[in-house]
């Protein structure tokens, strides 16, 4: 292309250059070792549709109630279900397999009615999303999570408030529920960071967020009074531009434990 007088000039025709023909036929033009396909379909001005990227918003905007809602979520392995009264028994007697771990939480079995009926409370309220964790293959509930501290119209919010029964630690369950809550606040609430927050002793807890792939950002030093003390909270958190890598971490790491 010569630009000396301003204009285009138009290139001299490669040797074995081919014609279209007037079927329609797409024609091919060799350019030294490549050869470029050009087809007289694509000359069509009408838009072509992009497929969404797993880091973008969602096409339409979330309203502030889609935060609040717990819908269902079946995975291979575990189902994420509206945290409801139905499932007091199932949660109790995992309450009770683990015990009192004075770095969290747990509810006593005598206390889960009534963590359930303040979770519902705080999902009538608008600040929470409580889900049950069913075993897939039993059908019985063996923890509870939530969606928490939300702050829609900023498009964010924590996995929190979560525990699970002692024998479905340390598998493929947490990973494989994380990824669905993960994926909806991401991929369906177009949410541009997720929060996980943890007692700065509970190193069991900070060595399982951190191998999701988030970041820590900080620790709150003095936070809250828990059980009589003060409690250092560390902050961990996934960007929507992390959540790609993440979801990656993620698959791979449950398709590794197959089998």
């Amino acid at each position: 292309m010569d630009h000396r007088d301003g204009k285009n000039l138009r290139p001299e025709a490669q040797p074995g250059a081919q014609s279209a023909s007037r079927s329609g036929q797409p024609r091919r033009i060799s350019a030294g070792a490549d050869q470029v396909r050009l087809s007289l379909s694509q000359t069509s001005t009408e838009p072509v549709p992009r497929r969404r990227r797993r880091h973008e918003a969602p096409a339409h905007e979330p309203e502030p109630q889609d935060f609040t809602a717990a819908p269902e979520m079946l995975g291979e392995r575990v189902r994420l279900e509206q945290l409801s009264e139905d499932h007091a028994a199932d949660l109790a007697e995992a309450a009770g397999r683990l015990g009192d771990v004075w770095v969290t939480s747990i509810p006593a079995p005598g206390g889960v009615p009534a963590e359930i009926a303040r979770r519902l409370e705080e999902q009538s309220a608008g600040r929470m999303a409580p889900f049950a964790v069913v075993d897939a293959e039993s059908g019985h509930a063996i923890g509870m999570t939530t969606f928490m501290n939300i702050d829609a119209a900023n498009r964010r919010l924590e996995i929190g408030s979560t525990w699970i029964a002692p024998a479905a630690q340390g598998g493929s369950i947490n990973p494989e529920m994380k990824l669905m809550l993960l994926t909806r606040a991401f991929e369906e609430l177009g949410c541009i960071a997720v929060e996980f927050r943890t007692h700065f002793h509970n190193h069991r807890s900070r060595r399982a967020i951190e191998r999701l792939g988030a970041k820590q950002d900080g620790i709150l030093r003095s936070h809250q009074i828990h059980r009589g003390v003060l409690r250092d909270t560390v902050v961990y958190s996934i960007t929507a531009a992390e959540w790609p890598a993440v979801r990656l971490g993620l698959e791979h790491r449950l398709d590794g434990s197959h089998g």
